[in-house]
């Protein structure tokens, strides 16, 4: 199958320093990959990825992928509010 990759902010560092090209990469992956394995063969560890959007929407870690499927990977400490609205962290309480 065929996936379209995307890491943002830290993440592309750490790609990068592993030999992966990280804006806009088609690559080429086995049938039934999870998120998970796809941080593996990326080089990464888990707690590398904060949140993951599959086609523009947050997915869990155990989501299959598909082909034609659009992937991206947050790390974790990525300022903004909207990790909130995601549900990628939950909001404190005071």
């Amino acid at each position: 199958m065929k996936i379209t990759f995307n890491a943002f902010s830290f993440l592309q560092e750490k790609l990068s320093e592993n030999g992966f090209k990280f804006y806009n990469v088609d690559m080429e992956l086995a049938d039934n990959l999870t998120v998970n394995d796809l941080i593996r063969e990326l080089k990464l560890m888990k707690q590398d990825v904060e949140g993951v959007f599959v086609n523009g929407k947050i997915a869990s870690f155990d989501s299959i992928l598909q082909d034609g499927d659009r992937v991206g990977l947050l790390p974790p400490g990525t300022p903004g509010p909207y990790r909130v609205m995601l549900g990628i962290v939950k909001k404190q309480k005071a």
